[in-house]
């Protein structure tokens, strides 16, 4: 299996958080995503770079949010996340990177 550039655009970070921690504990791992990338694009993506076999792919859109840091008035970017379901067996370790 050859590892494409254009997996490493669709795929962009994994999310870890404690929320993220336990779905790891059911096979479920979140990532952000490239906002135009389909589930299937994310699949293949997933499958190819970290030669798992994946079941399943949530997907959600959380919209940015207005804040204020140090007086200055901003708003965070919009942000895709993935949730995939990996096969039984198959596991994603996080922390080493891609």
């Amino acid at each position: 299996m050859t590892k494409d550039a254009r997996h490493y655009d669709t795929i962009v970070a994994p999310v870890i958080t404690e929320k993220a921690t336990i779905a790891s504990e059911n096979n479920q791992f979140v990532f952000k995503v490239a906002r135009n990338a389909t589930k299937p694009q994310i699949k293949a993506a997933i499958e190819k770079l970290f030669d798992v076999k994946v079941t399943a792919v949530n997907t959600l859109l959380r919209k940015g949010k207005n804040k204020v840091f140090r007086g200055v008035r901003g708003r965070q970017q919009d942000m895709k996340k993935a949730i995939v379901t990996l096969a039984d067996g198959d596991r994603i370790d996080v922390t080493t990177g891609l």
